[in-house]
Parts: C-alpha cells; structure tokens; sequence
C-alpha cells in the first residue's frame, strides 16, 4: 500500500505508439538523388570547379576557436589589390569577395595574397565567346587540356608545431619553479617600495 503524503501513480503506458514512429528507408534513394543532384551541377557549371568560388583562410571568432583556421567568406580589397586582381574582376575568375572584411594581421595578409597568387597561376580563363579571344584569356592548347575540378580546390591544412627535443641537464633538475615564481611575484609586489627607497637614497647623497 502507498504510504505517506505521495502522488497516486497513474503511469498511462499504452499509447498509441506506432503512430510516432519514424523510418528513414529511402536513405538509398536520397543518397543516389543527391549524387545526380550533384553531377548535373557540376554539367551545368562546367568548366568551373564544383566547390564553387575561391575563398580565404580566416581564424575562428573567439578565444574558444582563434586557434583554428577556415574558410572565410571572401577575400578582402587589401588582399586583392596586393595580389593585383581588380575587384570587379576577382568574381568573374572564382574568386569570392567580401568588401566589408579588414586584415588585422599581416601574416593573414599575406597568406592569403600567396593563396590567390597561387590560383592565379594555375587558372584557366575561357573565352566568353568561343574562337573570339581578349586580353587575359588562357591560349587554345591550355583549354584543350583544361579539366573541370572535382571537390575542394587549394584545401585549408592546418600545419602541425614542430616539437623540438632537448636533452635534460642537471641545471634543469635542479630548477625549483614554485620558489622562483614565489620570488618573482615578492619583486614585484615590492617594486613601488624600492623605487621610493631608492628615490630616497639619491636624494640624501645629493645633499
């Protein structure tokens, strides 16, 4: 029998539960639709690679994430202007551009100018018009051997730090860190005093 001042259970457990289940058998037919989905893309974009436009690499936001790198959402006026790509352009070749983004450093700066550098160097740039060439565009034999790119283009890697070895000395063995951040943090809780002791001193020589 139930005791004390307890709710009176009344668990309802026979609901009509089939009615809630969800099945996910057309995974098969999903997967092959998504594959023509995508084959009929990369026909209709053809020549250009079918991970769509170029774009930068950017740290992460945050102290959490500013460690690792990404891919931005397009390259910067500064960055384009030292590559020496037009911004009017930089669109009509592949390249993503973002005119509100601002370089804060310059190592971004110029990884980024080496990765459109790069891109350059390798692109192919096909007539609007076919058999009627202009200024900038590849020659016959380079479109003749031009291939579309499949999945990602200049892929972002992260490098890994190198670790350089050391050979333990006793000098380190002997090393006592507690007792030398102890004193550390002493000098500078003490730095106003001494200084003023010190300003003192002066003074009384001088005289």
């Amino acid at each position: 029998m139930v005791k004390h001042n307890n709710v009176v259970p009344s668990g309802h457990f026979r609901k009509h539960w089939q009615n809630y289940v969800k099945t996910w058998f057309n995974q098969p037919a999903r997967k092959a639709r998504r594959r023509l989905a995508r084959q009929k893309k990369a026909v209709k974009i053809f020549p250009r690679p079918t991970a769509g436009p170029l774009r930068p690499v950017v740290h992460g936001q945050t102290v959490k994430y500013n460690m690792k790198v990404r891919a931005g959402k397009g390259f910067s006026l500064e960055e384009l202007k030292a590559a020496g790509i037009p911004k009017k352009l930089a669109p009509t070749i592949g390249i993503a551009l973002d005119h509100r983004r601002k370089n804060r450093s310059l190592e971004g700066l110029q990884a980024n100018v080496q990765r459109l550098k790069t891109y350059k160097a390798k692109l192919v740039v096909f007539p609007r018009r076919a058999r009627k060439f202009k200024a900038g565009d590849s020659t016959p034999e380079e479109l003749a051997n031009a291939t579309q790119v499949q999945g990602t283009y200049l892929p972002i890697v992260r490098e890994k730090p190198a670790v350089e070895l050391v050979k333990v000395t006793d000098q380190m063995k002997s090393f006592n860190a507690y007792a030398k951040l102890r004193v550390e943090r002493m000098n500078q809780r003490h730095v106003g005093v001494r200084m003023k002791k010190a300003a003192e001193a002066e003074k009384e020589e001088k005289k």
